[in-house]
């Protein structure tokens, strides 16, 4: 998945309070379409593909708008950014993994598990234990309950949730060095460039005529600019807006942004159980940020 959660640039821009959530949620709404073309994708490419697809689609629309290399790289901050790459592009193809043996809404909310983990770590507060409560009992109960959850996909959501608490946390090293996008540009160009040679002979051994259909590259960069480049752009406008502890109480819009996503794109309606388990991940989200609003 992964969105802007650990960068936040230090200027302020002028966007409307009002056009805030919308804004917001138009990145959802951009990152989750691109997840819902990925799955059409897993008809005929592997979801491990489809992630690198993602990566270097983002990585060249990420390089081309933002131009790193106008900046001085030294070899920590290229190391740093390159590692952040590659957790991302880790979490990514665990995420359509995820996806292609479970409903998208639900594969959202278990990833959710890593953000709020990453948020109570070394709290002993009472609302960030009842946080980590309630998001658990979310997951359960889509993981438990679910008639469509498969135990591979439940397994590869937790992956993909553990990798986004290695993406926070890595994140937070490259927002401390100021090089925020640029860095997320270096780093997805160098993680689909080191990982190619495994990903793209995987999916060569398999099937090596899906790299000779068009659409398999259109779709690819479809994924790559709806999931990443345009998210990415636009957390960066909401960030700048609202700040760090504002955006986190805005990611409890997005299991349910998913949800929607998933039943009109994906035809994936969930069930009752299935949505009490995004309305409780989805409040364990909402008092998690709250806590950090109420300590600024």
């Amino acid at each position: 998945m992964g969105t802007s959660v650990a960068v936040e640039p230090q200027r302020r821009a002028a966007l409307p309070g009002w056009s805030v959530p919308v804004v917001f949620i138009a990145g959802g709404v951009s990152q989750y379409l691109g997840a819902a073309i990925g799955v059409h994708l897993f008809g005929t490419v592997e979801p491990a593909t489809v992630a690198w697809l993602r990566a270097a689609a983002a990585g060249v629309a990420l390089l081309a708008w933002r131009r790193p290399w106008r900046v001085r790289w030294t070899r920590r901050t290229v190391l740093v950014a390159t590692g952040f790459g590659i957790v991302t592009l880790g979490m990514n193809i665990a995420f359509y993994e995820a996806i292609a043996r479970i409903p998208l809404g639900t594969a959202v909310a278990i990833e959710f598990l890593g953000p709020v983990a990453v948020a109570t770590l070394g709290s002993r507060r009472p609302r960030d234990f009842a946080a980590v409560a309630l998001v658990i009992a979310g997951v359960f109960l889509l993981a438990g309950v679910s008639s469509d959850a498969r135990p591979l996909g439940i397994g590869f959501a937790l992956l993909a949730a553990a990798l986004w608490a290695g993406y926070i946390l890595l994140g937070k090293q490259v927002a401390d060095a100021g090089s925020g996008l640029d860095a997320l540009a270096v780093g997805m160009a160098a993680a689909a460039m080191l990982l190619a040679p495994i990903l793209v002979t995987s999916q060569v051994l398999l099937d090596a005529t899906a790299f000779a259909d068009p659409d398999t590259w259109l779709l690819g960069v479809g994924v790559g600019v709806l999931s990443s480049a345009v998210p990415y752009a636009l957390d960066q406008l909401v960030l700048r807006t609202v700040g760090r502890a504002r955006f986190a109480l805005l990611l409890a819009l997005l299991p349910a942004t998913a949800a929607v996503i998933g039943a009109i794109a994906l035809s994936q309606r969930p069930s009752g159980p299935e949505l009490g388990g995004i309305a409780l991940v989805m409040a364990a989200l909402t008092l998690s940020a709250a806590q950090r609003n109420s300590d600024r």
